[in-house]
């Protein structure tokens, strides 16, 4: 049965050496073997042409390599590429390649469904069926590469975590797939090109920075009163904003780099005075830099974008207080592709 078999990737460079020696072969054979699963993304064991026919079959009757396929594609009239993919349990995550002049950046799934409950993301409303194993997350970077190669001539540039799923929530799987991404064995991309996007998950926060990580943080914040982001995201009653702001201190005192807070602001909600002078107070705890995301209607109504006034009101408050603003406009709307809408609707 095929699935009592291993996943070959599940096994270190260092297993696979030991694999082959104990099969009376040679150790450079796990490396090579390594290499087709990593660097050159080999999906089926037959394509490990530098091996012997018997070496395979002998992988074939020992392992499985479960990768991953993109069950439906989906090209915006922007330009963005939504991949629906599916899993070797027949689950499915979404992915998102999103081009613009200078960059492709792939933006990826870390959990199927997701553990939080944010009220204003579809993600949200699926259960958490399950975290995605390193490969997994690493195999959505390497469709969306090929993607990015295909169709706009160039290699991926940029990972962002903000796909289906809170990475924190499934960290060690998260970490072992930057590993693979960023390794000269992998796909040899640069940390300072990957930012994880979280919810704000203290302790792991925290754990991150001790861990010495090279890539980026962003935080989706919402709001600075404790009371109104308790409505928009219940869980910051668990994780309320003073833990969250001493996580983000340790952060910056062990790292030293800034961090990005992704900040949605809607109509009645977060659009006041009040909220904005509540954001500003936070900023000055760590150097950071605000992005203001325009908001994807996920089709109930309670949640509808503010009016261009408060957002000015916004932009122009942080800037009195030197706080570094973008506006940025979400891409894909039009195939649900945009920030708050991964729902798995195919």
């Amino acid at each position: 049965m095929a699935d009592k078999k291993k996943d070959i990737r599940a096994l270190t460079k260092e297993q696979l050496r030991e694999f082959f020696v104990k099969e009376g072969d040679k150790a450079f054979r796990g490396n090579q073997v390594y290499e087709w699963l990593w660097s050159k993304g080999a999906h089926v064991f037959e394509d490990m042409t530098n091996i012997s026919k018997e070496t395979r079959q002998m992988l074939q009757d020992n392992f499985v390599i479960n990768h991953i396929s993109v069950d439906t594609m989906q090209r915006s009239s922007d330009g963005t590429v939504k991949n629906a993919v599916r899993l070797h349990d027949g689950l499915i995550v979404e992915s998102v390649l999103i081009p613009t002049e200078t960059r492709t950046t792939a933006c990826v799934s870390s959990q199927v469904g997701c553990s939080l409950d944010c009220k204003f993301c579809a993600t949200a409303r699926l259960k958490r069926m399950r975290n995605l194993n390193p490969d997994e997350i690493y195999d959505q970077v390497v469709a969306i590469d090929k993607e990015s190669k295909l169709y706009f001539n160039r290699p991926l540039s940029n990972i962002v975590f903000m796909g289906m799923g809170e990475p924190l929530m499934n960290y060690n799987n998260v970490i072992k797939a930057i590993d693979k991404i960023t390794s000269p064995e992998g796909l040899g991309m640069s940390p300072k090109r990957i930012v994880v996007s979280t919810s704000g998950v203290p302790k792991m926060i925290k754990k991150m920075a001790d861990d010495d990580v090279k890539f980026n943080l962003a935080v989706s914040l919402h709001s600075a009163i404790d009371e109104v982001r308790t409505t928009i995201m219940p869980f910051n009653k668990t994780f309320p904003l003073k833990d969250l702001k001493e996580a983000l201190e340790h952060w910056y005192e062990k790292t030293q780099r800034k961090i990005t807070y992704e900040y949605v602001v809607w109509n009645g909600i977060n659009d006041s005075i009040k909220d904005i002078e509540a954001l500003v107070r936070f900023c000055k705890y760590v150097p950071c830099k605000v992005n203001i995301i325009e908001y994807n209607p996920i089709d109930d109504g309670e949640f509808q974008q503010a009016s261009n006034q408060a957002i000015d009101d916004y932009i122009r408050i942080l800037e009195r207080n030197n706080i570094v603003v973008n506006v940025r406009r979400s891409r894909g709307k039009d195939i649900d592709a945009a920030c708050g809408q991964l729902a798995n609707k195919s």
